[in-house]
């Protein structure tokens, strides 16, 4: 069945272990938390939920917010297990270092990947329904009844022979004395009361919108100190040599400080004063023989990977090669992506504090376990002496996650003034060009038709970066020296699966790794990826004299939930039925991070140049629908993001280094170019839990793109599109 949520008035408001136990370890306190300490001697319901006297029940995360409602989402499956009021859920955060002492009862910490929910959803849901257990089982010892003749409805629990009734928070502390139940039953779907509903989120706050909610940025504690830094400008080189007597003697300045081989920091009372004195302070760099690579260079080693010899296949059916060498008509595009900015609103920072017995690091984090580790490593303590301490992030989009680096540098400066509270903060020019950037890349796709205008075969080949041979480089050794995520969206199979059987194709990547640092940019390669596949799409259905959704269908007949979300959106946008008068429509699907998904968009092209898009229909079918509202919300903001890099988005290098430094020269897109979006959320596609957060941003571009071309005659192929002097108005 298709749902189409409402698109509520964000827009017109502003105008107007991976694998875990069941995690039922009993009786601890967390020391740590404030809302446990608030709870007095009220113990914990298993690891998930704290339940105090007056009813309020506290359930844990781990998992960060973002601004994407992972938070709220986990607290609905707690809570639809816990049979629980809604009303009276709050939520607290763990710290990995006490995960750590406990053996990992959480499971991992990490949020990235559109991972929050759709890996974690069992085991937390155990976590709800075996604290809803342990109190039904509190209450019927305490009446001496069976269990079976209990039953509960929003924490009040009822004997149904008798009628008599009693409520979480009088038998909590009974509960927490039972043992674990090992056999953990899940409530079947149908029977499911809060998940699937579109409840307020929990992190929804007056805070967000009076600016009193505390980001990582905004920390203070007793006796601070604040700190930024500035690293070599160009990757991979160092610091020669630095004047600290130059700024030493200014009025707020603390120390200076080198930090690693190639970063200097100013420690000071304030940020300004810091920021200041690291302007006028004299830093001479190595920058090593990096600083010759250029953009211009860089796609020069691109191009030639993609007519090389030697390629890791990522997917192969049939024989492409000798269907190219047979065609009677062969067509050949090529496209290209660029270097992009995660760019998040708060610039990267962290706190720590560093004494010989103990180190603490309060981190905007998307990995409580990767920073908790940073530190670790930096500070040259035991695990057991560190931790880390989670403070809201604002904004992440995968920066946050594998790469600490900002976490080290705090640790490093911290441990040259021990026993210090030291927040360092980045400059935005430092946050611009020490990014970890979305991969560079470059494609050649190839098609081939025989006589009748049949396709017979398609070559997509890659040319360029490697994420994973920077970060993960065992996995790539492992595989042989393959990337197999630089392939998502056109996999053989698994959550980034292509969605089309050609009857033959290969699909194979030339690695071109560079010196610029590659990073896991918010929806990763699948954004490139599908670009580079569903404009093709358009251009073969062209070769072939079709309408270009028919002759998608062609090659979708084994893809059924690809298919429906393609359906779905073209009968959205009304893809049958003639546009109004200088309207044009471009569509385009995927499958990423587990979901089904597809755009079709509406658009005009004044003067040439100037797009006008008026609305687009997104599609999504994710299994199950944890909370509606926040999914449109997310697929909303999904289109934020993949259009202000169709359009805007780009880094350059020059001499080595990137060039954008501030958001004047790497742009988004505005509230008044934003179109309409109009979210069609597929229930009963499958019992599977797809993603949310980053599926949908690869499908906008394409689908704009095709429609560009309609508009206009021009296939524009090279990302963003303020290149080809085209603006989003």
């Amino acid at each position: 069945m298709n749902a189409r949520v409402p698109n509520p008035s964000r827009r017109q408001f502003i105008v107007g272990t991976t694998a875990v136990s069941t995690g039922l370890a009993l009786g601890l306190q967390f020391p740590f938390s404030s809302l446990a300490q608030s709870a007095g001697a009220t113990p914990e319901i298993g690891v998930w939920v704290v339940i105090k006297p007056d009813e309020k029940v506290i359930v844990r995360v781990v998992r960060s917010e973002m601004g994407q409602g992972t938070i709220t989402g986990l607290a609905q499956m707690v809570a639809e297990e816990l049979e629980c009021d809604w009303k009276n859920v709050t939520t607290e955060y763990p710290t990995p270092g006490e995960s750590l002492k406990r053996k990992n009862p959480w499971g991992s910490f990490s949020t990235g990947g559109s991972r929050g929910i759709r890996t974690s959803e069992q085991y937390v849901r155990q976590g709800g329904a075996a604290a809803r257990m342990m109190l039904v089982q509190a209450a019927a010892d305490g009446w001496k009844v069976p269990v079976a003749e209990c039953v509960v409805s929003e924490g009040v629990i009822t004997h149904k022979p008798t009628g008599r009734k009693t409520t979480y928070g009088k038998v909590a502390d009974a509960a927490s004395k039972l043992a674990v139940p090992k056999d953990i039953p899940l409530k079947d779907p149908k029977d499911w009361k809060i998940i699937g509903k579109s409840v307020q989120r929990i992190d929804t706050f007056a805070d967000k919108v009076t600016g009193k909610q505390i980001y990582g940025m905004d920390l203070t504690l007793p006796g601070m100190v604040v700190a930024t830094i500035k690293e070599c400008p160009v990757f991979g080189g160092k610091v020669k040599s630095f004047d600290a007597s130059k700024v030493q003697g200014m009025k707020g300045v603390k120390k200076v400080v080198q930090v690693g081989d190639s970063a200097v920091a100013v420690v000071a009372d304030t940020f300004w004063v810091a920021k200041t004195a690291m302007d006028a302070l004299p830093i001479v760099w190595d920058e090593g023989p990096n600083a010759k690579v250029s953009s211009e260079t860089i796609a020069a080693m691109l191009k030639e990977g993609l007519a090389a010899e030697q390629a890791f296949i990522g997917n192969q059916r049939g024989d492409t090669k000798a269907a190219l060498a047979g065609a009677a008509k062969k067509i050949e595009s090529t496209y290209s992506y660029p270097f992009l900015n995660h760019a998040p609103m708060e610039v990267m920072n962290a706190t720590a504090k560093w004494t010989p017995e103990r180190c603490e690091a309060w981190v905007p984090t998307q990995d409580g376990e990767a920073s908790l580790a940073a530190v670790i490593a930096a500070s040259g303590l035991p695990a057991d002496k560190c931790d880390v301490y989670k403070i809201n992030l604002g904004g992440g989009f995968g920066r946050r996650g594998a790469f600490q680096d900002y976490t080290t540098q705090a640790v490093n400066i911290a441990k040259q003034m021990p026993g210090v509270p030291v927040k360092l903060i980045w400059t935005r020019e430092e946050d611009m060009t020490q990014g970890r950037y979305h991969p560079v890349m470059m494609c050649k796709m190839t098609g081939a038709f025989d006589a009748n205008k049949k396709l017979t075969g398609v070559h997509m080949r890659l040319s360029g970066q490697s994420i994973l041979a920077a970060v993960r480089p065992a996995i790539v050794e492992k595989d042989k020296g393959r990337d197999i995520l630089v392939f998502q969206g056109v996999m053989e199979g698994g959550e980034h699966a292509i969605g089309y059987e050609f009857p033959n194709q290969l699909i194979d990547h030339a690695m071109r790794n560079t010196h610029v640092p590659p990073g896991f940019w918010r929806g990763v390669n699948v954004n490139q990826n599908a670009i580079f596949i569903e404009c093709f799409m358009d251009e073969l259905a062209e070769e072939a004299g079709m309408d270009p959704v028919a002759f998608r269908r062609q090659y979708m007949g084994k893809f059924p939930r690809n298919l429906a979300a393609m359906n779905a959106a073209a009968e959205g946008i009304g893809w049958d039925k003639p546009a109004p008068k200088g309207v044009h429509r471009g569509i385009a699907q995927m499958m990423a991070f587990g979901s089904y998904v597809a755009a079709a968009c509406e658009l005009s092209v004044m003067d040439g140049n100037k797009v006008k898009i008026h609305r687009i229909v997104a599609a999504t079918d994710c299994g199950y629908a944890v909370n509606p509202a926040q999914i449109e919300r997310q697929v909303s903001g999904s289109f934020v993001y993949g259009l202000s890099a169709l359009f805007e988005e780009e880094c350059t290098i020059k001499d080595g280094r990137v060039e954008q430094k501030n958001f004047d020269t790497f742009n988004s897109i505005r509230l008044a170019q934003m179109p309409k979006v109009e979210t069609i959320i597929i229930q009963g596609g499958g019992k599977a839990w797809g993603g949310i957060g980053e599926p949908t941003i690869c499908v906008a571009a394409p689908a704009v793109l095709n429609a560009i071309y309609r508009a206009t005659g021009k296939r524009l192929r090279d990302v963003p599109l303020k290149k080809s002097g085209f603006t989003l108005v």
